[in-house]
């Protein structure tokens, strides 16, 4: 299957590109992993909730939807990219869907929108059923309807913290208490930003609100510490942090029977680094990223990024910066005019909004407190912060290294939940600073894939082996 342009991701970022792409005249692949366009922001309901009441993501959403629906792009649903070359004559990509198939794809110039992952700061519990991530919880709750518990303890960093608990609220559940590290000071310091995006700031701050008048406590400068249960969530301790969230004072016990908690996103920079773009240590967020300018051009020619896999700057940022980097993409193939300086203004403005918005979960030192030595940091391999530490005494000075010594990474989600954490642990322990601890290097499959896809229509009768040579 051949195409002008490949995008990546099917969020607002993605599918923002791929129709300012097709509207300038390129022909257009859409690929994702989901059914539908919408990505994890603007989520669409399931099948059987279709007539609950819309809310400000499924309008999004749905506009999304059927514009993508109305266009002329082919859009490649429940399908993945498990490793790309770039060619001479443009990009070769190599998929598998749901069903295990394998396809190929010839794109003259690719655009990136991967997205961001969630990173929850390893605890004690934080593997017990019942405990999920805020990102995690707000994807149940947009698609079915369903809170995590029938009484939530909803902790962590940022606005997704108090959207996820008024959520929880509207939907029948209780929240027994949100806990955060930052301050109320921290939030009043975001001010000046909100005050470029008033919509949003409002429909933040209702929530906030909301919250108080329900009666539902708000634990500033607070984090929890543990979470305890046999065999899933019964309650969690939580402690009063400084203002380096260094955790202090004697434990408040909570009963509940879910967690939700999140210490902010990081940008799903496997896809741009496997395509050849080099990582670059952001200091403020503290987190690795690929580089690219606010029209989503690249180093690579052919190769264009866009949305939170760049810099976590929220949905409204990154649609505008998708449009950005869809013309950019045609125009570089001869469609179009290009971008235009208005809306490089509303994609800078846009973004200071949610970068304030990020600032609020930038990693302060004692967040790594939480993590205790019989803490598993590998979920996947069940791998504790001290076999971490011990290999790392052991003479392993990067993340690879301690990855093939004892498989931190090695699960089904290729390092993308314990890499951060790991790669911390790592700079501590061998007092670097983190700008020289790397994360592994990005490698094919992207994904998981099976022997069987790769070896498609493979017999090994077929092979032409030799008879053995006569003695």
């Amino acid at each position: 299957m051949d195409a002008d342009i490949a995008v990546l991701g099917a969020g607002p970022a993605g599918a923002s590109a791929a129709l300012a792409a097709n509207g300038a005249g390129a022909r257009v692949l859409l690929i994702d992993d989901q059914p539908r366009p919408g990505g994890q922001v603007w989520r669409p309901k399931s099948a059987a909730i279709l007539d609950a009441p819309p809310t400000p993501e499924t309008k999004s959403g749905d506009a999304l939807r059927r514009a993508v629906a109305q266009s002329g792009i082919v859009h490649l649903a429940d399908s993945r990219i498990w490793t790309m070359e770039q060619g001479d004559t443009g990009w070769h990509l190599h998929l598998v869907d749901a069903a295990g198939r394998r396809g190929r794809i010839n794109s003259r110039s690719l655009v990136l929108a991967p997205g961001a992952r969630e990173y929850v700061q390893p605890l004690p519990g934080w593997t017990l059923p019942g405990c999920i991530g805020l990102a995690g919880a707000t994807a149940m709750m947009k698609r079915d309807l369903l809170p995590p518990g029938r009484r939530v303890v909803v902790c962590g960093t940022g606005p997704l913290l108090f959207f996820v608990a008024s959520e929880i609220r509207r939907l029948g559940g209780e929240v027994a208490a949100i806990v955060t590290p930052s301050s109320r000071w921290d939030w009043l310091r975001t001010l000046p930003a909100l005050a470029s995006s008033p919509g949003l700031a409002a429909r933040g701050a209702l929530w906030i609100a909301d919250l108080i008048v329900a009666g539902v406590p708000i634990l500033w400068r607070h984090m929890v510490t543990r979470i305890a249960g046999t065999e899933a969530v019964q309650s969690v301790e939580i402690r009063a942090v400084d203002g380096d969230w260094t955790p202090l004072g004697p434990p408040i016990t909570i009963q509940t029977d879910a967690c939700c908690i999140g210490h902010g996103l990081v940008p799903n920079s496997e896809p741009a680094s496997l395509a050849g773009l080099q990582l670059r240590f952001d200091e403020t967020a503290r987190y690795w990223a690929p580089q690219a300018r606010p029209d989503g051009t690249t180093a690579i020619p052919s190769l264009f990024l866009c949305g939170d896999g760049l810099a976590i700057r929220g949905a409204a940022a990154a649609e505008i910066q998708g449009r950005l980097a869809g013309l950019s993409a045609a125009f570089g193939l001869g469609f179009g005019t290009g971008p235009d300086d208005a809306l490089r203004h509303r994609q800078a403005k846009a973004a200071r909004f949610g970068a304030a918005m990020e600032a609020l979960s930038h990693p302060r030192p004692g967040l790594a407190a939480l993590t205790t030595a019989d803490t598993p940091v590998c979920r996947c391999e069940n791998i504790t912060r001290q076999e971490v530490e011990a290999e790392i005494a052991g003479g392993a000075s990067s993340v690879i290294a301690v990855k093939s010594g004892i498989r931190t990474g090695m699960g089904a989600c290729g390092g993308r939940f314990c890499g951060t954490a790991v790669a911390r642990i790592l700079a501590v322990a061998s007092g670097r600073p983190e700008n020289e601890v790397p994360p592994a290097t990005a490698r094919p499959p992207l994904c998981p894939v099976s022997i069987t896809t790769l070896a498609g229509d493979f017999r090994y009768e077929d092979l032409p082996i030799r008879k053995p040579a006569p003695l």
